[in-house]
């Protein structure tokens, strides 16, 4: 790997990482020694990058330095393709329409060279058949989660049985062929999740439900099996019944 290369790596690796990282860790990824490392380290200081540590306790790159934009790899930039052609699969309408000026805007960005990456890209995903029609607008959704606010939905279950519930969206989930609103309803009181293709209808209100939406999804989070957990308490029959 070419040293300049290098150099960027190794931003690129402490951007990517909240927690600090050794000159051991970075060495490994890098395929190189940690001497090697201390020596990058200090260049890019004497460049004034603005990292923090030292060798054996880990460094850290300072929030609010700026790289420059769509320095990208081969690597990555058919990781970014291969994530903009799934969301343009399977996506609702914006954000498909943004995915594929996503893939437009990084091969009017590239340099020439690597522009095949993004034209002929090696990966691919295929596209989806029989895709469940939403009944929710979708871009609203994600303004009320960023907002904060509350959801009206009247939701029909998988048995055909209609019940009203006031909900604070979590986040939205793309699965293959559907898609799933996460979020806290005010008549269970708990975490639930509701096909989008299943809503009747929904009022987004103004109200905001008193919380930070970042605390309200950390919460949501915690209810996530770990790895290596047992699943989860099924949903009691009372609850799917009304549930998706």
């Amino acid at each position: 790997m070419r040293r300049a290369d290098r150099l960027f790596q190794i931003l690129q690796i402490l951007r990517r990482q909240r927690a600090p990282v050794t000159a051991a860790a970075l060495a490994e990824e890098l395929e190189t020694s940690k001497r090697t490392v201390y020596r990058d380290v200090a260049d890019l200081l004497a460049q004034r990058v603005p990292i923090r540590g030292e060798a054996g306790a880990g460094y850290v790159l300072e929030r609010g330095f700026d790289m420059p934009p769509l320095m990208l790899t081969p690597d990555e930039i058919e990781v970014a393709v291969l994530g903009a052609q799934w969301v343009a699969h399977r996506g609702d309408p914006a954000l498909r329409r943004a995915a594929q000026d996503l893939i437009a805007k990084i091969a009017a960005t590239v340099p020439e060279r690597l522009r095949p990456f993004v034209l002929e890209p090696a990966t691919g995903t295929p596209p989806v058949w029989d895709q469940a029609p939403d009944a929710l607008d979708l871009a609203q959704v994600r303004a009320s989660i960023r907002a904060g606010t509350k959801i009206a939905l009247r939701y029909r279950d998988e048995a055909g049985r209609e019940s009203e519930r006031v909900v604070w969206p979590v986040i939205v989930g793309y699965l293959e062929a559907t898609r799933m609103l996460m979020a806290w309803c005010e008549l269970r009181e708990d975490f639930r999740s509701f096909r989008t293709d299943r809503v009747v209808a929904a009022t987004f209100l103004k109200e905001r439900y008193g919380e930070k939406p970042s605390v309200l999804r950390a919460r949501w989070r915690k209810t996530l099996p770990s790895r290596g957990a047992p699943p989860a308490r099924a949903v009691p029959a009372k609850d799917r019944a009304a549930d998706g």
